[in-house]
Order: structure tokens, then sequence, then C-alpha cells
């Protein structure tokens, strides 16, 4: 179940990596240039930085070209794990962007460096700023409505690319007040924000990787579906976890032990189907029927 889904969901996320992808090329170019006639090394940075959200871009795309592939004999539960791998790959570019944007700030104030303000520094850092941003809410909101953990990982990137463009900004004022470093200090400032954010989308992956269930709010609405239905007396070993943006569930569901297979077959048929329906994201549901008799009560 969920193909159609996963069909609707994936146009969407190539929409919006596509278009952020061609964005951040301009903003890396425009920065870089800027930067390096300015000798801003924030906004250079800054610039850099963009430029790792095209790498980042690129990882989406394709995890999700290798997640979107039909389940084959070596992996019967679909190869939704590899957007999986592709947020963790995201985040460790990541740590590694923040990581180098840090050593060559510190490197900077080592050799007391002392920078200029320039306003052509601070226009694009603004309007960095405001496309970035945007591109962040736009992302993050396909992100949670196809349930993509890479697409969530990227709109982050997005958000933290925002983030130092600010910093950026910051940095000028610093510079304009009389603080020299204050370039260097944002670009250590921003390598921070940026560690940080990386932490936490690896931090996410491993919780899938190691078959966490889905989140508490999905699991209480599985739960409101299965007792709406009458026809289900009680039900039990309800099981849950995230492959990609699939969830797959199995539960076992207690039924009148009178009816015939095909009716009880029926019930569970009827479960699938409401549950594929009313659970935004694409799931995979397996159903134990039992009959009601005291000895499977739990």
């Amino acid at each position: 179940m969920g193909d159609h889904k996963q069909d609707i969901t994936g146009r969407q996320i190539k929409t919006i990596t596509y278009i952020g992808m061609t964005v951040n090329i301009a903003l890396s170019v425009i920065k870089v240039i800027i930067g390096l006639s300015a000798a801003s090394l924030a906004l250079v940075a800054d610039g850099i930085h963009s430029l790792s959200d095209v790498a980042t871009d690129m990882a989406v795309l394709l995890g999700l070209r290798l997640g979107s592939k039909e389940p084959d004999q070596s992996h019967p539960y679909g190869h939704g794990r590899a957007e999986t791998f592709s947020a963790g790959l995201i985040a460790l570019i990541l740590i590694v962007v923040g990581g180098a944007m840090i050593y060559y700030a510190t490197m900077a104030i080592a050799r007391d460096e002392i920078a200029t303000p320039r306003l052509c520094v601070l226009i694009a850092a603004i309007i960095s700023v405001a496309a970035k941003e945007w591109f962040y809410r736009a992302t993050r909101k396909v992100a949670i409505q196809s349930h993509s953990p890479a697409l969530y990982a990227n709109a982050w990137h997005h958000r933290s690319d925002a983030l130092s463009s600010v910093a950026v900004v910051i940095g000028f004022i610093l510079l304009k007040i009389g603080f020299g470093h204050g370039d260097q200090v944002a670009a250590i400032a921003v390598g921070l924000m940026i560690i940080w954010v990386g932490i936490k989308v690896i931090g996410d992956a491993f919780r899938e990787l190691t078959e966490a269930a889905v989140d508490p709010d999905t699991i209480e609405h599985i739960k409101k579906i299965i007792n709406s239905d009458s026809s289900i007396r009680q039900y039990h070993k309800l099981r849950t976890r995230m492959v990609g943006r699939e969830v797959f569930l199995d539960l076992h569901i207690l039924v009148d032990p009178d009816l015939n297979v095909t009716a009880a077959h029926e019930i569970a048929e009827s479960l699938e189907k409401t549950l594929d329906e009313q659970i935004t994201r694409p799931i995979n549901i397996t159903v134990h029927i039992e009959p009601d008799i005291p000895e499977l009560r739990k």
C-alpha cells in the first residue's frame, strides 16, 4: 500500500530540491565573489556553505531515486533506508563544513587579520537570509508532508545557511562599531550552529536505523482507527517502525470466533484500507487474525 502516496510525495521532493539547487548555486557564486573582493571571511565561508547545500541537494535526489525502487528478492521491505543514509550523509557534510569554518576563522584571529566592513557584504547577506529562510520553510513543509528524513535534513541545511548569513550581518555590525574580529567571530558562531544541526540530524537517522517506533501522535492515531472498528473485539502486539518515508505496521486482532475465513479476512482488509486512507504517510500493514477466545485475550 502507499505506492500512490510515494509517487506524489516523490514529485514534490524533486521539485523543491531542484529549485533549491538552482538558488544555492546562484547564491554561492554571488557570496564567494563578493566575499573575496571585500575580504570578508564570513561571507566566503557562507558562500562555501551554500555550495555544500548543492551537495546535500544531490544527496536528497540520490536517496530518493534509490529509496523509491520497488522491493526485490534481496530487499523485500524496499529500499527506503537509502533516504535515511542520505540524511546521515547530509549531516556529516554539515559537521565537516561547520568544523572547517571554525578552523579558518580561528586561524584568521590567530594571525590578527582585521576585516573592513563593506556595504556589499551586508546586502549579499541580507538577500541570502531572505532566500534561504523562505526555502527552509518551503522545504520543511514538503518534508513534513512526505515524512522524508533526507528532505527534513536538507531543510535544516537551508536554515543553517540562513543563520550563517545572519551571523555575517552581525559580524558586519560588530566591525562597524569597532570590533575588528567581528567577521571571524561571526564565522565561528555559524560553524557551531551548523555542527549542532548536523548532530541533531544524525541522531534522528540513528533512531530510525535502530528500529524505533513511529512518533507517539501517529501511534495514537492508529489506535483510534483500530478502536473505531466494532468488528475488532480486541487487539495486541501492535508494532511500528520506519523504513525511509514508509511506516511498517503489524498487529494481531481478535474477531468473532464463529466467523468464516472469508468474513474474518474482510475485516482485516477493511482495517488495512482504512489505515492506508487515514494515515498521511505511506504505510505497509500486516494483520494477523485470531479468534476471540479467553486464552488469546491479553
